[in-house]
């Protein structure tokens, strides 16, 4: 089973219950890049355009590379007043883009997804001199321990889809080390930066993220019928809402 796919199914919920990005993580991505209006910039795994707005909004020509068919019809809608962006169908390791030929390219929480040595190599390649690579991820958390939901939950997860290693909150510890890979590809001036949010949902709301996320998507239909109903009632005896703690790192590098 391809889980890229699993986004697909559902492009609609998608586009209504996962995360946009902080106005701050855009404003240094364009402030890093010098985007400008005659730029041209490459979207890898543009999903329903959650990320996609404030670099439309640029005026720049926009290229995106998406893998599900109903998403890229779903986002290619969405945006369809805005003359600037096109969408691929289509994996970015068949993408034939032309060498050099963007300002910026970027990606949110959808580069790991691509064999990291390849596709880095392939971004250099299509990056034109001086040119920008943006990657981010957003983390989000939904178990600490001061959070009574939270503990309740955990439980829930033990009962239906047991881990040997219990989550953790994203720290920024990874960091380092994926700056240095970027660096190791061929990339200078690399930074990296973290950026804080806070969601609040109730029972129905949450059932619904979760829905979108591959993973929770492909478990048998008996466990996560059983796993949403106990969650549901712990959201339910704990005030009826839910905390979700997001954590979002972005990766900032340019061609030499």
């Amino acid at each position: 089973m391809d889980l890229r796919l699993k986004f697909n199914e559902d492009a609609r919920g998608y586009d209504r219950w996962r995360p946009t990005y902080t106005a701050e993580l855009f404003q240094d991505i364009l402030h890093y890049s010098g985007l400008k209006k005659d730029g041209h910039a490459l979207e890898i795994g543009i999903g329903t355009g959650q990320a996609t707005l404030p670099v439309l909004e640029t005026g720049c020509r926009v290229t995106a590379v998406e893998l599900g068919d109903s998403l890229a019809e779903f986002v290619r809608h969405k945006y369809a007043a805005y003359a600037n962006l096109e969408v691929i169908t289509g994996d970015f390791g068949s993408f034939a883009g032309e060498e050099a030929a963007f300002d910026l390219i970027y990606s949110a929480t959808a580069f790991h997804w691509i064999p990291q040595e390849a596709g880095l190599a392939k971004v250099l390649g299509l990056l034109k001199p001086g040119g920008t690579l943006a990657l981010f991820w957003n983390h989000p958390f939904v178990n600490r321990e001061d959070d009574p939901a939270h503990r309740d939950i955990r439980l829930s997860y033990a009962k239906y889809k047991p881990v040997d290693v219990p989550p953790r909150e994203f720290d920024g510890s990874a960091c380092p080390a994926y700056a240095e890979q970027l660096e190791k590809a061929g990339f200078a001036e690399v930074a990296s930066r973290l950026y804080y949010a806070t969601r609040t949902l109730n029972a129905d709301s949450y059932l619904a993220l979760l829905n979108t996320y591959s993973d929770h998507r492909a478990l048998p239909g008996p466990i996560r019928e059983g796993l949403e109903g106990e969650i549901a009632g712990a959201i339910e005896r704990n005030g009826g809402q839910l905390n979700i703690y997001d954590t979002m790192d972005l990766y900032l590098a340019r061609k030499s």
